[in-house]
Order: structure tokens, then C-alpha cells, then sequence
């Protein structure tokens, strides 16, 4: 399966579970890889026949910026349901980084998460 790649999109929200974070924005950082066949496009140069990465890109912070979320984990499984449904997406795989979550955590903390099915 072809992909189609988005990296290091970030985004300030509302996000976590302490009182002190609902009263703040905090950024998170999205990395997906989203399963398309991209043959269709690359034979008839058109962008119709592929995922538009920017329209991608505008939903997903959209989606974000007006989700109120409390875990990370919550977030990553409704983006990955509308992304998918809105776009016809068959196979994502979404990385949510939350970076200075952890003070230890050198580049941050997150979830992975992957749904659909990889096809030929």
C-alpha cells in the first residue's frame, strides 16, 4: 500500500486531565501515514485522485483547536475516526506527541495509534 504522509503538524489546544491545564492551551504535534493508492494520481498528474494533504492538514487543526479533551489517547481516537470517515482513508496510523509533558521526556510523551486495514 502507498502512503501519504503529514509531519510534525502542531497544534495548540486544550488538553490533559489537571485543572491548571483547562485553563491553558498546550501544543501537540501529529505525525500520521495514511494508507492510498497513489497510481491513479501519478498516471493523471491530478489531485483529485489522491488524499490532499493540505485539506487534511486544515481538518485536522480545525478538529483540534476546538477539541476540549482530557487524555491525548481520547483525542487520537476520534481524529483518526473522522479523518478517516470524512476522507475515505482505508489505513492511518496517527502519532500524538504532547512535548514537555514530562520534564524527563526529552522530546515528549504521546500515543500511537493505527486503524483500518492495509491493502495491496
Amino acid at each position: 500500500m502507498d502512503q501519504v504522509f503529514i509531519r510534525g503538524l502542531a497544534v495548540d489546544t486544550v488538553i490533559g486531565v489537571y485543572d491548571w491545564e483547562r485553563t491553558i492551551t498546550q501544543q501537540l504535534v501529529f505525525d500520521l501515514d495514511m494508507g492510498w493508492n497513489i497510481r491513479p494520481a501519478a498516471a493523471e498528474d491530478e489531485l483529485a485522485h489522491t488524499l490532499n494533504y493540505a485539506a487534511i492538514s486544515e481538518r485536522l487543526q480545525a478538529f483540534v483547536e476546538q477539541s476540549r479533551y482530557l487524555l491525548v489517547e481520547a483525542l487520537a481516537e476520534e481524529l483518526a475516526a473522522t479523518l478517516m470517515r470524512e476522507f475515505g482513508i482505508p489505513w492511518l496510523r496517527l502519532q500524538v506527541t504532547k512535548p514537555g509533558a514530562v520534564p524527563a521526556a526529552a522530546g515528549g510523551v504521546g500515543v500511537i495509534i493505527e486503524r483500518g486495514v492495509k491493502t495491496a
